[in-house]
């Protein structure tokens, strides 16, 4: 069963992200507390949605989105930030179950895509993508900008 995350469950949430930064090689990486995630989720303004996927009542997947938007489209877009399966739940259908529901929620909403970014190094996502009919963007770099190079960058710019 999927369903959509309530305040209830920011403890589970920020479990199965430490679970994904441990399987993504990462496990020092998540410095979000449930206040934050709670804030992020379900504060006055929030910013993201989570939904969970359940088994017999015991959280074993996440997705959780944003809305972007195209410019050249002039409409949104749904974006995962994170999918995540528990080992014991992968190859049962859990983590296709959660991207045909969330692509469900871009149609629903009128959305012109649905997007994600995938390591390099993950061969069998990247086929699982691919065989739902994805397809990678390889003319396309990620770019960020974080930690002090943020801080930099802010302070060369002009007051607002």
């Amino acid at each position: 069963m999927i369903r959509p995350a309530t305040p209830a469950d920011i403890a589970t949430i920020r479990q199965l992200i430490v679970e994904l930064a441990i399987y993504e090689r990462e496990p020092d990486a998540v410095k979000a507390t449930e206040a934050q995630l709670h804030e992020a989720l379900f504060g006055a303004r929030p910013i993201a949605e989570a939904v969970l996927a359940e088994h017999d009542g015991e959280a074993v997947g996440l997705a959780l989105f944003f809305t972007n938007f195209s410019t050249w489209e002039g409409r949104g877009g749904l974006y995962l930030e994170d999918l995540f399966v528990r080992p014991e739940a992968r190859g049962a259908g859990v983590g296709k179950a959660l991207l045909v529901h969330l692509a469900g929620i871009a149609v629903a909403r009128g959305y012109g895509r649905f997007e994600w970014q995938v390591l390099d190094w993950n061969e069998p996502a990247i086929g699982f993508y691919k065989a739902l009919g994805a397809r990678p963007r390889d003319e396309w770099t990620v770019m960020r900008v974080d930690g002090d190079a943020l801080a930099a960058l802010a302070g060369a710019a002009p007051p607002a």
